[in-house]
């Protein structure tokens, strides 16, 4: 089929990729020429493991190409897919459409014939029936349908989530757009992932539901990882107690920093938004964002905590700035809020991330950059964990300490044992235990 995929962002760049390599043709289009420029020249945007060699592939095979014209690139399209960003409004925390719905009245004014129009990215319930009222109102006689994909893609492993879903959710209002979407996404069925056909605003909602439904699932895990401290249990072995309970299931319970990144932070906002309008409270929502927002400079807190409780004038070395390993996303990263803990408090803060430094640099201008963990950890007081990269798992110890002014390692996302890291002189602090 031939698809056109509006914006090429994370979403809409892995989703146009995908089904390119599924076979279909696709071009996906930006306004952004640089970024268009780049694509053309085989350079992304985004870091995501796999998707560079993906992209070379398909435009190699002729099946994927970029622009910045809508017009051509929708003019025999089967189906176009709206993935334009829906950041946070300034202000009040809601759901900004205005891309998506400037995305709706472009089309809706270059559109010649009758299509499919597909919200993939994360809207609030009712989005589509107003994506809808734009192209009636400017159908000219045409007859398009609107549908809801939501995507379920995890940063650092968006290919595989994609080829290999739990589900895939349609939300339709007739059965033309049911079935453009069955046969975009009939690839997958040798697979037997599960389509869910639901009605358009059952569609939108799923997606917010799922993500406040994980974003719960990780505070909780870290308000019982505070109380394990306190009662000296360990959290890890409760997480694995509970989570092999198959009504619980073990992921989502592993204890850190604070959740981040482009989806629950915005997305639980949204949500609550959605639900203040309507006059619903959704009261553990309300306390899941709370509780995360706390936990993000209470692990600053915990840091200097760990060096006696002052800070000033002392160096603590971050390793991991991005929200989760595998990405370049510092988009609401815990290490953003500890990084202002640390320096409000007169730390000097150095810092090595894989990947996220480019990005990471101008958000957090007085942080020193090292091009290695151990370079970080030359003359700290205390090296910190806060991103849980392979390449951090397992650093040589008795070389990190010997450049160390203090061997003190706290262990945000609990990647080491305490008796490996004792071997070599460091005192190790971790989440969700109690004593060093």
């Amino acid at each position: 089929m031939k698809i056109a995929m509006i914006g090429t962002g994370y979403v809409g760049l892995v989703s146009g990729a995908c089904f390119s390599d599924f076979g279909h043709d696709v071009i996906c289009v930006d306004k952004d020429a640089g970024k268009i420029e780049a694509l053309d020249a085989g350079r992304m945007p985004i870091y995501e493991p796999g998707l560079d060699a993906l992209v070379a592939a398909n435009v190699a095979a002729g099946r994927l190409s970029f622009t910045t014209d809508l017009e051509p690139a929708v003019a025999e399209a089967d189906a176009v897919f709206i993935a334009v960003g829906t950041p946070s409004r300034r202000g009040d925390g809601h759901a900004d459409l205005s891309y998506v719905f400037g995305a709706a009245e472009e089309l809706a004014a270059t559109l010649d014939h009758d299509c499919v129009i597909v919200t993939k990215s994360t809207v609030p319930v009712g989005t589509g029936d107003e994506v809808e009222r734009i192209l009636r109102d400017q159908a000219q006689g045409r007859a398009h349908s609107v549908a809801s994909n939501p995507e379920f893609l995890r940063e650092g492993a968006a290919i595989g989530d994609f080829k290999r879903p739990d589900r895939i959710v349609i939300g339709a209002e007739d059965t033309r757009g049911e079935a453009v979407l069955r046969e975009i996404y009939r690839p997958l069925f040798l697979n037997e992932a599960p389509i869910l056909v639901t009605r358009r605003r059952t569609a939108e909602m799923i997606k917010y539901a799922a993500n406040a439904f994980l974003a719960t699932k990780i505070t909780f895990i870290n308000e019982v990882a505070d109380l394990c401290e306190a009662v000296g249990a360990d959290v890890q072995d409760v997480a694995r107690g509970i989570g092999l309970d198959n009504r619980i299931g073990a992921k989502f319970l592993h204890a850190g920093p604070g959740y981040g990144g482009s989806c629950f932070p915005k997305d639980t906002l949204a949500l609550l938004k959605t639900a203040q309008d309507n006059d619903v409270p959704l009261r553990l929502v309300e306390a899941t964002v709370q509780a995360n927002d706390l936990r993000k400079r209470a692990m600053g807190r915990k840091i200097i905590a760990a060096m006696g409780g002052n800070a000033r004038g002392k160096t603590v070395a971050l390793l991991g700035l991005t929200f989760k390993p595998n990405t370049d996303d510092m988009r609401d990263s815990p290490s953003l809020a500890i990084v202002q803990t640390l320096l409000d408090a007169g730390a000097r803060v150095t810092a090595y991330d894989p990947e996220g430094m480019a990005i990471a640099a101008p958000m957090m201008p007085e942080v020193e950059m090292k091009d290695s963990a151990y370079a970080a950890a030359e003359g700290a007081d205390a090296v910190a964990i806060v991103t849980e990269w392979d390449a951090f798992r397992a650093l040589d110890l008795a070389r990190l300490g010997a450049t160390m002014a203090g061997r003190l390692l706290v262990d945000l996302r609990n990647i080491y044992r305490r008796e490996e890291v004792a071997r070599h002189g460091f005192r190790h602090i971790a989440i969700g235990t109690s004593g060093d």
